[in-house]
């Protein structure tokens, strides 16, 4: 009998690669808090995940044919948006290094979560291979 490992991990994986994307984004928005005219961006968590569980389930769109519309087109850069400022800056910058500081930090611990759950399903399937 044949694992599955998209069946057997689910969505996680893209749950992780979603939160290191989204990780990247925080970043840059934190390396240029001092950047003039620098506009704040963010990741919509929750549709990548609705477009990895659209994917997973088969309902979601592919290319058939070479000239059929490509609708992956930006891929997760179409999840990218711009943050709206609580209080814009005179220069233009939308990064507030507070909060997006505290948002890095929560990604973190949500990405740590994220491996240690698929981690934990890993070792699972390794001990079931085994016979434990």
């Amino acid at each position: 009998m044949a694992i599955s490992f998209d069946n057997a991990l689910g969505i996680h994986p893209q749950a992780l690669m979603a939160r290191e994307k989204r990780g990247e984004v925080l970043a840059n928005n934190l390396a240029n808090a001092d950047t003039p005219g620098f506009k704040a961006r963010d990741v919509d968590f929750r549709a990548m995940m609705e477009k990895a569980q659209q994917e997973a389930s088969g309902f979601g769109m592919s290319r058939t044919h070479e000239s059929h519309m490509d609708t992956t087109a930006g891929g997760m850069d179409s999840e990218l948006l711009y943050r709206t400022p609580h209080q814009p800056s005179v220069d233009g910058n939308t990064v507030d290094a507070q909060q997006e500081q505290s948002r890095f930090m929560r990604n973190a611990m949500d990405y740590q979560a994220s491996f240690q759950f698929l981690n934990s399903k890993i070792s699972g399937l390794k001990k079931a291979l085994s016979g434990q």
